[in-house]
């Protein structure tokens, strides 16, 4: 063999170096390449048992830091009530996340995780967080800039627990009051619905100039992925009943249920939750028509659709009977992540062998994948997978509190002000010498979170951080004026009291989904006999539920402007019964709202 000149031994050695270069370089990894490329490359190299772990969403009792390596789980959730520990700091919640999050990287591909929550009124699992109204609240602010800028301190407030993915806005049309969830829906009317997605630019920023409609967006590491739900219809079932069939004909559906998908989509929502429901007998998890051949195909939808907590058990009647065709059904249909959230080994095996036998075909596997690792590339994932703990002072602070108190006083609806029009009861004096405080939601901060607080379904007492309506009625009066509290008082006591007046404030207890289901639409005992002795023996004010801003208005320093964002029927037997129905004959029509001047003093 010959031997090689110096020149010669220059030119291999570059060779070599350059191609050392080569094999270094992954192009999924560069974030200066597009993001379509960066997806591709990386689909490209993944085993079938990679792309079936990004489709696998688990709840975060089950995983551990072996079990997101074993299964390449692709993405947690916690459901209600499910932390770290009772009463956890951000810091518990970011070392939590944290942990999971490295044992992702640590996988062959280094595939971040992405961590969903029910972030619904604010990031209302965790404990000190600030918790706004619910969407009925703000459906009745009419102000689609305030519900934006509680968007944006709503996902301050999860990314300072190290958490990207917020499972909102619920953007159901509420048809029927009897629905559990009617008051997660802004309103009966789909316009107020459409105008309140603006929580979506709040979460993830503001879209580009040029935005095309369909393609997910998330501005940076302060926001959070949004999730549009449920996909579609979920108000509109029969009689209210949860879950249920809504029997409605395509025009209305498109008419009433789907107009504010549409925006979402403009918007830049990187997800969208299918409903449990059904649409005319079609179980929507089961619906290939709406999710690919509409939502995906149609409205060019590009981000990912996910299930709902152990939504394709339910496909099925019992839910699970066959969970092998819930699989098959639901995969086909378009879901491209499954909320499993328990089973996921049963899942994963079933969804491996219908693909290995051809039920499921790889280009629908290969479709899911690609929407959820394009997700995963905009909101710059790869780039800055970790949390960030000096987001930490994001949690409750008080410009976002002062949002919260914004919030409800826009929120409040003025129905009646004194018996006649012109003796009106409302702005109430601070000067009063003594005045009662009555009813069971009064000085009950879990009563009037309501559900989705710290617990799935709510809870009772000092659940979290926050002011009471008692406790900001006694900061509100001048410190001459003596404030008694009697939860439930008779009618001896009110009317040998002395009372200037009352402030009765009763209400719903806290409740989610089915348990919130009800045909009667009663307030619960002692409520109803409460406000009969009070304001059977002294003036009063009733207030049916949410702090501080109740007593803004209440005492005058704001004015009332709220509006109602559904009709207040008269009797159940109307029911349902929404604004533009022939029958309509409401005791306050929607958008009704008696008005008042902040008084000066």
């Amino acid at each position: 063999m010959a031997l090689l000149t110096a020149p010669a031994v220059a030119a291999v050695l570059l060779l070599t170096w350059a191609a050392y270069g080569q094999a270094d370089y992954v192009l999924y990894k560069d974030a200066t390449k597009p993001v379509e490329a960066r997806v591709s490359d990386l689909l490209g190299r993944m085993t079938l048992a990679e792309k079936i772990g990004q489709m696998t969403q688990i709840e975060r009792q089950v995983a551990s830091p072996q079990v997101l390596q074993d299964y390449f789980i692709g993405s947690l959730l916690s459901g209600g009530g499910s932390v770290p520990r009772k009463q956890a700091t951000a810091a518990d919640w970011v070392t939590m996340v944290s942990d999971f999050q490295k044992a992702c990287l640590s996988t062959r591909l280094g595939i971040p995780m992405i961590y969903g929550i029910d972030a619904v009124h604010g990031h209302n699992n965790v404990y000190g967080a600030t918790i706004f109204p619910h969407n009925v609240g703000l459906g009745a602010t009419r102000d689609p800039n305030l519900v934006k800028r509680i968007g944006a301190a709503t996902a301050l407030e999860v990314r300072a627990t190290g958490i990207q993915y917020a499972f909102a806005p619920c953007i159901a049309v509420c048809r029927d009051p009897r629905w559990g969830r009617c008051y997660e829906s802004y309103s009966e009317d789909h316009r107020i619905v459409q105008a309140m997605t603006e929580l979506i630019p709040g979460l993830q920023g503001d879209v580009p100039a040029n935005f095309q409609s369909g393609m997910p967006y998330v501005a940076g590491k302060n926001n959070v992925a949004a999730c549009a739900k449920h996909f579609v219809g979920d108000g509109g079932t029969q009689n209210g009943i949860n879950e249920n069939n809504t029997i409605i004909d395509r025009q209305g559906l498109m008419n009433i249920h789907m107009p504010a998908y549409l925006n979402a989509l403009q918007k830049g929502v990187s997800t969208v939750m299918i409903s449990y429901s059904s649409w005319n007998g079609i179980k929507m998890h089961a619906n290939h028509d709406l999710i690919t051949r509409f939502l995906k195909d149609r409205l060019n939808f590009k981000g990912f659709t996910i299930s709902d907590w152990e939504g394709i058990d339910r496909i099925t009647t019992p839910a699970g009977a066959n969970y092998s065709y819930s699989v098959q059904a639901g995969i086909l249909a378009g879901i491209d992540m499954i909320m499993v959230p328990n089973n996921y080994q049963s899942f994963i095996s079933i969804l491996t062998s219908h693909v290995n036998n051809n039920i499921i075909p790889m280009s629908r596997i290969d479709d899911a994948v690609t929407r959820i690792l394009r997700v995963k590339f905009t909101m710059g994932l790869f780039e800055n997978p970790m949390p960030d703990s000096s987001m930490a002072d994001q949690l409750g602070k008080k410009e976002h509190r002062d949002l919260a108190r914004e919030a409800v006083r826009k929120s409040l609806v003025l129905l009646k002000n004194g018996k006649t029009s012109g003796k009106p009861l409302l702005p109430l004096s601070k000067k009063a010498p003594k005045i009662l405080v009555a009813g069971s939601h009064a000085d009950n901060l879990g009563y009037q979170c309501g559900g989705w607080t710290i617990e799935w379904q709510g809870d009772t007492g000092r659940i979290t951080v926050g002011t009471t309506i008692l406790d900001a009625v006694r900061a509100a009066v001048d410190p001459s004026t003596t404030v008694v509290f009697a939860e439930n008082p008779d009618a001896a006591f009110v009317k040998s009291g002395g009372f200037s007046y009352a402030v009765v404030v009763v209400g719903e207890h806290p409740y989610t989904e089915t348990k919130g289901d009800s045909l009667n639409l009663t307030i619960p005992d002692p409520g109803p006999s409460t406000v009969t002795t009070v304001c059977g023996a002294v003036p009063c004010a009733t207030v049916l539920i949410r702090g501080q801003g109740v007593a803004d208005v209440l005492f005058g320093d704001y004015g009332f402007t709220g509006k109602l964002p559904r009709t207040w029927f008269k009797s159940v037997d109307q029911l349902p019964m929404n604004y533009g129905d022939a029958h309509y004959d409401p005791l306050f029509p929607l958008g009704f709202g008696l008005t008042t001047q902040p008084r000066t003093y």
